[in-house]
């Protein structure tokens, strides 16, 4: 049987996924240069760190089947986010990149998100964000580990 604190946090964590908060501080919706789908801004921000992926990396670093990988790489490359580019190690698979206008639209989307989140925690004392997002990366390493899926970090952040 489940600790009770497990139990407790099943229900926090059902909670956290149902607040449109912080997918769109208080329910606003980003203006036209942050406006980017979810989906976009995570797969970029995944090319932001690891740099040119194809379709087949991207859906292994997420547990993705091609398929939808796929659909939603189709939709970045209809809006002008990401393009197509040659395997630049020299490889058969086309790469994914992100072009000027999505690297503009991720940044001004994560200052949006950013700036929402920093108004909702507002009153609480900065060790205890600090506190927090390390709470947070240690259970989302957790999970990686589990599924063998790290998300790669940036070294001396908070969390890392």
């Amino acid at each position: 049987m489940a600790r009770p604190a497990v139990a407790e946090l099943e229900q926090e964590l059902m909670l956290v996924g149902r607040h449109s908060a912080l997918r769109s501080p208080y329910g606003a919706v980003p203006g036209p240069d942050a406006h980017l789908e979810r989906s976009a801004y995570i797969l970029l921000s995944r090319i932001e760190i690891e740099g040119p992926m194809s379709i087949g990396q991207l859906a292994d670093a997420f547990g993705l089947d091609t398929s939808t990988v796929n659909r939603q790489t189709a939709a970045m490359l209809r809006t002008g986010v990401a393009e197509r580019i040659s395997d630049p190690a020299g490889g058969m698979a086309r790469k994914l990149r992100i072009t000027p206008e999505g690297e503009r639209r991720m940044r001004a989307y994560r200052a949006w998100v950013v700036t929402g989140l920093d108004d909702l925690l507002a009153d609480w004392p900065q060790r205890d964000i600090a506190a927090f997002s390390g709470f947070l990366a240690r259970f989302n390493e957790a999970i990686e580990a589990k599924e063998g899926r790290p998300w790669p970090r940036e070294h001396g952040s908070v969390a890392g």
